[in-house]
């Protein structure tokens, strides 16, 4: 299996579904306005949370235990059965505080949350099998047919006037119509399991579990506390701003996806070596996308946020904290995916429990002392802890080296993108070349991305090595 080819379909599917996204996003926010959309992002951060409820990591368990590729059938009916029962657990106790809910949220949303979480753990369940199956591929191109679906429906619906209930009912139906999907191409046989079957999930969920949190933690524990501080205009701000940032994020996520069931299965055969090689990959892929997301996102902040509206263009410089943080954050995934690989969720459960903790204290005090711009801090310093944390674990188990050449070729050619950018920023403000901000703002990015690319092509041998292993063609005059 090359990984490279592996990561390139899992971001190339996450790219799309991320373009989609972005394009839906930007017709809710001229149409609903930030209030409306800061909302439906509470919902979205409420239903994160409680995924983690109705998961408590046997999702994460599934994957690893199907990529040992023993007892797969029974592995899977029992991965099913847990989580349904969690489900049901959850749906009774959300009706039960539905008025709380509701309250938090500013609207009545109850209904809408216990059929989401449902559609939810639908999906994630057969995408987690799909992962343990080293399909990381295929779960991987369902995403865009997810998001597409979800965004015609809620499209439509806004359109017609639902508002908030088309949009969140949209979301339930992308995640719904492609679970069932998933639920063919996974094509396993109910097979009655034992208990060890259920013992053997458990007994990796009960560390794996706290990885979930630390995700929803990155991803949403802001918006929650953000909740409770700032109006609902200021959260759709903020929100649409970590939406451009965790864009950037792609293709690190695509890495660690695809390394992991790989790591899982040398670690059974106790190849040590290529566990090695494969994390040293690893870290110098993370921010290929990053380095220049970071660097392009400082100069063109303002004018990608006013693609989304005038009010939008206040959340600038939390653009900026946010990508920084999204930059910090996807070194520490591949450290965490190896470290559950290598079946040690004990210690990727010690690093996400000072992540979280990190992240929860400094999001409550700095957001209570400075607003959203104390959200994007604590955010960026809470990666900063947990990868370093989780580098000192994984280098006593593993000897692996940083590859410290390719991540300093990256910022070369981004900082050559990021002087032909500005410069051509300050040529359209000042000649109005153009005169259109979306078409600037696209016109930029994509110059930005082919002198970043060639020059990183140019200077880096790894990675014309890479790229042109994982072609299925060769390029005139470039050796391997």
């Amino acid at each position: 299996m090359r990984i490279g080819q592996t990561s390139a379909i899992h971001f190339a599917s996450n790219m799309l579904a991320s373009a989609i996204s972005f394009v839906a996003v930007i017709y809710f926010a001229r149409e609903v306005g930030a209030d409306i959309l800061g909302q439906y992002y509470l919902v979205i951060a409420l239903l994160a949370w409680l995924k983690i409820a109705g998961k408590l990591g046997v999702g994460t368990a599934i994957t690893k235990r199907l990529s040992e590729e023993r007892d797969q059938e029974e592995l899977i009916v029992a991965g099913g059965t847990l989580i349904a029962a969690l489900f049901i657990v959850m749906a009774i106790g959300l009706f039960v505080f539905r008025g709380y809910v509701d309250r938090y949220v500013g609207a009545d949303v109850t209904e809408f949350v216990v059929l989401l979480l449902f559609a939810s753990l639908f999906y994630s369940f057969f995408t987690s099998v799909l992962n343990g199956k080293h399909l990381v591929h295929v779960a991987g191109m369902l995403s865009p047919i997810r998001i597409t679906t979800r965004s015609l429906f809620q499209i439509g619906a806004v359109f017609a006037g639902l508002g908030l209930t088309g949009m969140l009912t949209g979301y339930a139906m992308g995640w719904i119509l492609v679970a069932l999907v998933a639920v063919f191409v996974a094509s396993f046989t109910i097979t009655r399991p034992r208990k060890r079957h259920f013992v053997s999930l458990i007994e990796y969920a009960k560390y794996s579990w706290l990885g979930s949190v630390q995700s929803k933690t990155f991803n949403w524990i802001d918006v929650v506390v953000l909740g409770f501080f700032v109006p609902s205009g200021l959260i759709g701000i903020y929100s649409v701003a970590w939406s451009v940032a965790i864009f950037f994020l792609q293709f690190s996520h695509s890495v660690s996806a695809s390394i992991f069931p790989e790591i899982s299965r040398t670690a059974v055969d106790g190849n040590r070596e290529q566990i090695s090689k494969l994390v040293t990959d690893a870290s110098g892929y993370t921010g290929i996308i990053l380095i220049p997301g970071f660097v392009g996102g400082s100069i063109l902040a303002d004018r990608v946020l006013r693609i989304y509206g005038e009010e939008f263009v206040e959340g600038g410089v939390v653009l900026v904290i946010l990508i920084g943080a999204v930059l910090v954050y996807s070194y520490q995934k591949p450290l965490l995916m190896t470290l559950n690989a290598l079946d040690r969720p004990d210690l990727a459960f010690r690093v996400n429990g000072a992540f979280i903790l990190t992240n929860i204290i400094l999001n409550v005090v700095l957001v209570y002392l400075f607003g959203w711009l104390g959200a994007a801090v604590a955010t960026g310093i809470s990666a900063i802890v947990g990868l370093s944390i989780a580098y000192v674990y994984l280098s006593s188990l593993l000897e692996f080296s940083i590859p410290y050449r390719e991540i300093v070729c990256q910022w070369i050619a981004a900082a050559l993108m990021g002087g032909v950018v500005y410069g051509g920023l300050r040529i359209e403000e000042m000649q109005q070349i153009l005169g259109h901000n979306f078409a600037t703002v696209l016109t930029l990015v994509g110059i930005g991305a082919g002198i970043y690319f060639g020059t990183y092509f140019v200077i880096s041998s790894t990675f014309r090595t890479t790229v042109t292993n994982n072609l299925p063609f060769d390029i005139p005059f470039v050796a391997n």
